[in-house]
């Protein structure tokens, strides 16, 4: 086990004194290349541009925060850098352009990424070299008609997300993270049908794309549980709000169930359980906007609703009927190579079962597992697994209902919620098991 240090660089001659503690490894991040920020960060900053819309300063910083924590999250195995196997120690010293802005956000940064991920982590803040102190270049002087920020994964929830805005006329600028085959393709396929959709309707896509080499801490294999991704894409999504030069929103699209990912089985809590979208970190993220002085705020307008009632209540629901099976919802549709086949839905994993049943009626996706009924799940392996857990929760709420008011409480704190929201919190739980349940109803699975 070692803690790690991942120290960002502006140029060859930024060579900060940063002191490497006992048992601590240190990486260095080079955020400059010949060509502007690196790891990505400049594509996304050129196809911004190309809108008129360039971040402020603070937003160059999130951009780069961003991209260190992404770094830590991918770079560094738990397997063998966590003392109990999962939980690592990462600090990372970043050069900002306000110090002070920084330091005030700093406590809520630290919270919200131990809360995410479940690691422990420590953000240093130091002052840009001479020479960088504007490193987005001058913003225009007009200001854009875009109206908000969405994010835009490829996903079913960001697509209705995008249709309802769209729809409503709301000008939004559409934000993704260019990551693995299938999602890619998936933004691109749901891009392209919505601008032949809404062809009068003015929005803009930009994606972020972003890899590190697997050997960027020497020596130390790849992590691929990436509880920590959000905090990039959200930080994205912010970067790009700030280019608007106005006050704006940065909508995330998710429903409640997936939101709250309350754990199927008592062995997946905290972190365990992905915490992407979570109220409480949500929170968190909107106090890190406020202390940085940024005039926006983030929002997730399907907190309340299942997957099935975010279908059903879409601005356009026969258009998303023809194109939902362009988006992608599997949790990893790569492992589907192993099998055999191309890239896609595997019709097993929490988020495809999720999918599946939303659309209980002329769902077009293809899965892998098409027929959940045509013969006993192994509950040994993948196939089965998230099945049977969702049986076994389904049943544990059928018998105590009362227990929603719980468990909502089991993936992290929600006392940033009033009781009213709390209860909704509940009943959206309780809605989306048993949405799960019809889907289920039949399925049989062979204990382990």
């Amino acid at each position: 086990m070692k803690r790690h240090l991942l120290v960002g660089k502006l140029g060859p001659t930024d060579d900060p004194t940063v002191l490497t503690r006992i048992d601590e490894v240190r990486s260095d991040v080079q955020l400059l290349n010949a060509g502007g920020m690196a790891y990505g960060v400049q594509t996304a900053l050129n196809e911004l541009r190309k809108f008129d819309l360039v971040p402020n300063e603070i937003g160059i910083d999130l951009l780069a925060l961003g991209a260190l924590v992404y770094a830590a999250d991918t770079r560094i195995a738990r397997a063998t850098e966590a003392q109990d196997g999962w939980t690592r120690e990462i600090r990372i010293s970043l050069p900002v352009s306000d110090v002070a802005a920084w330091e005030r956000a700093r406590p809520v940064i630290d919270r919200a990424l131990g809360f995410l991920s479940g690691d422990r982590w420590e953000i240093e803040f130091r002052t840009r070299p001479v020479g960088k102190g504007r490193l987005g270049g001058d913003a225009p002087l007009l200001n854009t008609d875009l109206g908000g920020v969405n994010l835009f994964s490829g996903g079913l929830d960001s697509l209705i997300g995008a249709i309802d805005s769209l729809a409503a006329d709301e000008r939004p600028l559409l934000v993704s993270h260019a990551g693995e085959g299938a999602g890619s393709k998936a933004q691109y396929l749901c891009h392209a049908a919505l601008k032949a959709k809404f062809p009068q309707r003015r929005f803009e896509w930009v994606r972020l794309p972003m890899v590190f080499a697997h050997d960027l801490a020497e020596g130390v294999g790849s992590e691929t549980s990436t509880r920590a991704r959000s905090f990039l894409f959200f930080a994205f999504g912010v970067a790009a709000g700030t280019a608007l030069r106005r006050p704006f929103d940065l909508k995330v699209p998710e429903n409640g169930l997936i939101a709250l990912n309350v754990p199927l089985d008592p062995l997946r809590l905290g972190a365990l359980s992905t915490r992407t979208t979570h109220p409480f970190y949500m929170a968190r993220w909107r106090e890190i906007i406020a202390a940085l002085g940024i005039d926006g705020s983030l929002s997730n307008p399907y907190w309340a609703m299942t997957k099935g009632e975010m279908v059903d209540a879409c601005a356009d629901k026969p258009f998303l009927m023809t194109i939902a099976d362009k988006s992608i919802s599997c949790s990893s549709p790569a492992k589907l190579r192993w099998a055999g086949y191309a890239q896609g839905h595997c019709g097993y994993c929490v988020p495809c079962l999720i999918r599946r049943a939303s659309m209980p009626d002329g769902d077009p996706t293809r899965y892998f597992l098409e027929d959940l009924r045509q013969r006993p799940l192994n509950s040994a392996e993948a196939e089965g697994v998230q099945v049977r857990s969702f049986q076994l929760a389904i049943a544990r709420l059928r018998d105590r209902p009362d227990l929603a008011k719980i468990l909502i409480h089991k993936p992290g704190p929600l006392y940033d919620h009033d009781l009213d929201d709390q209860g909704r919190m509940a009943g959206v739980y309780a809605r989306g098991l048993e949405e799960v349940g019809r889907l289920l109803d039949g399925v049989r699975t062979r204990p382990r």
